[in-house]
């Protein structure tokens, strides 16, 4: 529970750390990543009571400014709070201060924290304890230096706790993924290290473990007996914008589907933890996750459509009219594959990861797409039965919606498809419902662990993408083209389709798999595969 203005936690308890004081340290305190996201969701914070008294947040950059730039350069994305009132933000600026240092020198991080915790950390001998969390608002390969200058500099605090949070990408590619985490635990235990992916910290993602296990009817159905298909989708209507030059070192795999939708996916098929809330959820929801990850088979190019989008007749240019994004770029823009997951739970259960840019509409939502009702045509005389299907949409709404049949108006008995609709905005419009960020900060402070990515999953949702990008590097596999404002390549729609997914859920079974795609779905390189 977060009060207005109060400081318990679910259990009721005041949170220990709220006792002590805190030194927030933010590397990067100048780029685009701490302004927009981690000084705002420090001040949501702030604002609720979830700051201790004792409180000093230090902005850490290689540029040079005063504390009175500082305040300046940040106050404009503050003010974008509009619900925190003036004198509330005022007083949060007071707290944040700038040092300035280069990220991989342990002087200069010594001196920054001298100088800018020295004073504020002795606190006149009162003998209270100061934790310190150090947050990573820079670029990956900047961590391992950095997080060599806070060891070196005398950044671990002996006498609280010392956190780091980091942010992705955690690597390219397994083996790069590797290297990071074993020398980033070379100078930092795990448990101090606090992978953050934004989108465990989202409404809607961490309302899974109470939406699949405190409902009693949801549980029986939640297996291959019931579910044919789980799409999880991610979509954004708009391009690289100028942008291009980043994404295009990463791609849609790399940049999305790898950590946002594997995150979600682990959530959704995983076994039951032993705790979702507690002192031991943190083992028990990542050990879950892990689980369930080992289970998956390896992603095949055969189960891969990539796309890239090309300008439409309105004048949204294509990717590679970006002039950030090389001539001959074959990034892909657009990605469907299909995980297969070898436990009893999902045997045979495709499970679809939709991913791409400058699409019809902006959206991310998990779709389980129940079977078909046994007999039904013959029961009903050969009316159409829609399928089941619960939706969550995690944005840009907050929605969970499931699809059921009911009698047709009127006076025949005919099904029909009706949504039993939870809008969160609608139904806890009085609730405070804090941005991703704010909720995963908050959960470090609290040494919460569940929702931040552990060691042992990052490197097993790599591991599952490794074949497909090892063969998309080195045949430099051409990405089908779709229009900008389209729903993506249509060989997608067809790859989903022969999985059995129904995507317009009207009623109609899925067409056999043969008759859809002659022989076995081969992939964006075999493109003459399908049925004209």
């Amino acid at each position: 529970l977060i009060e207005a203005g109060g400081q318990l936690s679910f259990n009721g308890v005041k949170d220990p750390y709220l006792s002590e004081g805190l030194s927030v340290i933010v590397l990067g305190a100048s780029g685009d990543l701490a302004k927009k996201k981690t000084y705002p969701s420090l001040l949501d914070l702030f604002d609720m009571g979830h700051l201790p008294s004792k409180c000093k947040i230090v902005g850490y950059a290689r540029s040079a400014k005063t504390d009175e730039n500082f305040r300046a350069g940040i106050r404009s994305f503050l003010e974008k709070r509009k619900e925190i009132a003036p004198e509330t933000m005022e007083a949060f600026l007071e707290l944040c201060t700038y040092e300035q240092g280069q990220y991989d020198s342990a002087d200069d991080m010594q001196a920054a924290i001298q100088n800018g915790l020295g004073e504020f950390e002795a606190d006149g001998g009162s003998g209270v304890k100061f934790n310190r969390l150090f947050y990573f608002a820079i670029p990956p390969t900047a961590f391992v230096s950095s997080a060599a200058s806070i060891k070196n500099g005398g950044g671990e605090n002996n006498a609280g706790w010392t956190r780091l949070i980091v942010e992705k990408p955690f690597g390219k590619d397994y083996g790069s993924a590797k290297v990071l985490c074993d020398d980033m635990n070379d100078l930092w235990e795990e448990e101090s290290i606090y992978r953050i992916d934004h989108y465990l910290g989202k409404e809607m993602v961490q309302n899974l473990l109470v939406l699949r296990f405190a409902n009693t009817f949801l549980e029986p159905v939640w297996n291959r007996n019931h579910v044919q298909a789980v799409h999880i989708a991610f979509k954004e209507d708009f391009g690289t914008m100028g942008r291009g030059g980043y994404f295009d070192n990463f791609g849609m795999i790399r940049d999305v589907i790898q950590n946002h939708l594997m995150q979600v996916l682990s959530l959704v098929a995983m076994e039951p933890p032993v705790q979702c809330s507690g002192d031991f959820s943190s083992h028990a929801i990542r050990d879950a996750k892990v689980n369930v990850l080992q289970c998956c088979q390896p992603v095949q190019i055969d189960d891969v459509v990539l796309g890239q989008y090309v300008a439409n007749a309105n004048g949204d240019v294509g990717y590679l009219q970006d002039e950030t994004v090389p001539n001959d770029s074959v990034t892909e823009t657009f990605c469907c594959c299909v995980l297969k997951i070898d436990n009893p739970r999902w045997d045979g259960v495709p499970f679809i990861l939709t991913a791409g840019k400058a699409l019809e509409r902006r959206m991310a939502e998990i779709r389980i797409q129940f079977k078909p009702v046994a007999g039904a045509a013959f029961m009903f005389e050969g009316a159409t039965v829609p399928q089941n299907e619960l939706v969550i949409e995690i944005q840009p709404s907050q929605e969970i919606k499931f699809a059921t049949n009911l009698k047709m108006p009127g006076l025949q008995a005919h099904p029909i498809r009706s949504e039993l609709d939870l809008t969160y905005k609608g139904m806890y419009d009085d609730i405070p419902n804090p941005e991703a960020y704010t909720r995963l900060i908050l959960e470090v402070l609290r040494g919460n662990q569940a929702a931040f990515v552990r060691m042992d999953e990052l490197l097993q949702s790599w591991k599952i993408f490794e074949d497909v990008l090892q063969y998309i590097s080195k045949h430099k596999s051409e990405p089908l083209p779709y229009t900008y404002g389209s729903t993506g390549p249509r060989e997608a729609h067809q790859l989903m389709s022969y999985y059995g997914y129904n995507n317009n859920s009207t009623g109609r079974a899925p067409r056999n798999r043969q008759a859809s795609v002659r022989g076995r779905f081969v992939g964006p390189h075999r493109r003459d595969s399908f049925d004209k």
